[in-house]
């Protein structure tokens, strides 16, 4: 059966009918600016997508691609050409924002060759949890695919799995952040995973200078808690610091450096208010709770985060690059110590999931959509 892809500019559309299956099609280059000025190259390298949430360079080059409504794992080659689905990927539970979710590759993937993935895990009927696991990449499959942590509880729903992959610059603990599933209250429970940041080793272990070992009716992976849901982190080079950017309601997103132990006060306070209208009260924060270093009123949905250490855009060296959902944007942040010093945003016509750096310095961001491109910004032709 044949289906519609576009292959596009981001702004102007050129169909074809293709095969049902993502296409790998260069566009013609398009001139983009931020909302400050700066120009850029955009690219669609990528389009036919379903709903793609993550990706992760391997050393020689290629980029994997998840895709979190099809559970489906994807290789885009050197030569630009997007490889089948690869074998033995975990059965995910596909609904709601549930599905297969981030890629990461081991600190020492040339020697082991491990691929993580996290995903929305299927219970018993109606309920499901956020898992994280690992096998090794072999030619067009993931070998002996095993979890190595599984969210507890599970819960009915299909909202804030959470999902994001991050290890730690010196590569021995793992940092995964773990939505509250939009059960609001247990995100304050140390007795379950459910709105927290967790810390292990790669191989799934509980380090034992976790804050919380030995803590009676308490999780020892718990890193951070009283998250919402936070589906952009990353690692500051050069201070160690793990930043995440978190959704908020209805309003009051926020930019957060995640530090041990520390509680960040979901839901007992946030910048934002209840879908339904009930204010959360003030003030949107407390002494025994740490503040966000900055948030969002209207909100971006923070999605995808890296810290920009290429060559191809000097100005923009160690800053924040994150995605931008409701906003449908490039968010550029500058950071001084624990304050946002400067923001620029770069316009995009679709929602923005994941953020990514490329081995030749240029920027690739993944699309939330149906149909979802994979883009590649780079230098301006003409500077």
């Amino acid at each position: 059966m044949k289906k519609v892809i576009q292959a596009t500019t981001l702004l102007g559309t050129l169909t074809l009918l293709v095969c049902g299956s993502p296409a790998n099609l260069w566009a013609e280059v398009e001139t983009l600016r931020t909302k400050k000025g700066a120009e850029v190259t955009a690219e669609t390298l990528v389009t036919g997508l379903d709903h793609p949430w993550g990706m992760a360079f391997l050393p020689d080059g290629r980029l994997l691609i998840t895709e979190r409504n099809t559970g489906r794992l994807y290789l885009l080659q050197t030569d630009r050409k997007l490889s089948k689905p690869l074998d033995g990927v975990p059965k995910v539970h596909s609904r709601g924002q549930g599905g297969l979710m981030d890629v990461a590759l081991d600190p020492n993937f040339e020697k082991n060759k491990y691929v993580y993935l996290s995903y929305a895990k299927p219970g018993a009927v109606g309920k499901a949890s956020t898992a994280l696991g690992r096998g090794r990449l072999a030619d067009n499959r993931i070998e002996n695919f095993q979890d190595i942590f599984v969210q507890e509880p599970y819960v009915e729903g299909s909202n804030h799995f959470g999902n994001r992959i991050e290890f730690s610059p010196d590569g021995k603990y793992l940092f995964f952040a773990l939505g509250e599933r939009f059960q609001f209250d247990p995100a304050q429970d140390l007795s379950n995973h459910l709105g927290k940041v967790i810390r292990i080793h790669p191989d799934g272990s509980v380090p034992k200078d976790n804050p919380f070992v030995g803590r009676k009716n308490a999780r020892g992976e718990i890193w951070s808690f009283g998250h919402r849901n936070i589906e952009a982190m990353a690692f500051q080079p050069g201070t160690g610091a793990l930043w995440a950017g978190e959704m908020g309601p209805k309003g009051g997103d926020e930019l957060n450096k995640i530090e041990r132990g520390a509680n960040y006060g979901w839901p007992v306070v946030s910048w934002g208010d209840h879908y339904d209208g009930r204010k959360i009260p003030d003030p949107p924060t407390r002494p025994e709770f740490k503040d966000a270093a900055r948030h969002w009123t209207p909100v971006i949905s923070p999605s995808g985060m890296v810290f920009y250490e290429g060559l191809m855009f000097p100005d923009w060296k160690h800053n924040a690059l994150i995605g931008g959902l409701t906003s449908k944007e490039l968010v550029r942040l500058v950071l001084g110590g624990t304050r946002v010093m400067e923001e620029d945003r770069l316009p995009l016509p679709e929602r923005v999931r994941d953020v990514q750096t490329g081995p030749d310095g240029s920027i690739y961001l993944l699309s939330d959509q149906d149909n979802g491109k994979l883009w590649r910004i780079s230098a301006p032709l003409n500077p």
